[in-house]
């Protein structure tokens, strides 16, 4: 089992960065597939980014493709994602989430672990 714990979150002006990290603990890091999903009031939790085991994959929401970046660090236990150019329609909690199989994927429910998540506001 792993536990995850976002941090980095906070209120942003739009056009401008923020950087979140989800640290993890437990199982060993590197056997996970991540990702990021956020959710805002009154809608569904969409996806964000994922980043595969070793780093070698990642995948965006069309959304935030050429703004939002996902890495990670295995020797830190941490998966990040920088965000930049943000808008007010980026404005949601952004939960991580870790899956035990194979690379990533944009479907929640293939998530076997979750992060409390963090609050981004970007403001007008």
């Amino acid at each position: 089992q792993v536990q995850l714990v976002e941090s980095g979150g906070g209120v942003v002006q739009a056009g401008g960065s923020l950087r979140l990290s989800c640290a993890a603990s437990g199982r060993t890091f590197s056997s996970y597939g991540m990702g990021w999903f956020r959710q805002a009031p009154g809608k569904e939790r969409e996806f964000v980014a994922g980043i595969s085991q070793s780093g070698g994959s990642t995948g965006y929401a069309d959304s935030v493709k050429g703004r939002f970046t996902i890495s990670r660090d295995n020797a830190k236990n941490t998966v990040y994602l920088q965000m930049n150019s943000l808008k007010p329609e980026d404005t949601a909690v952004y939960y991580c989430a870790a899956r035990e199989s194979v690379g990533w994927s944009s479907y929640p429910e293939r998530y076997n672990y979750w992060g409390q998540g963090t609050q981004v506001t970007v403001s007008s």
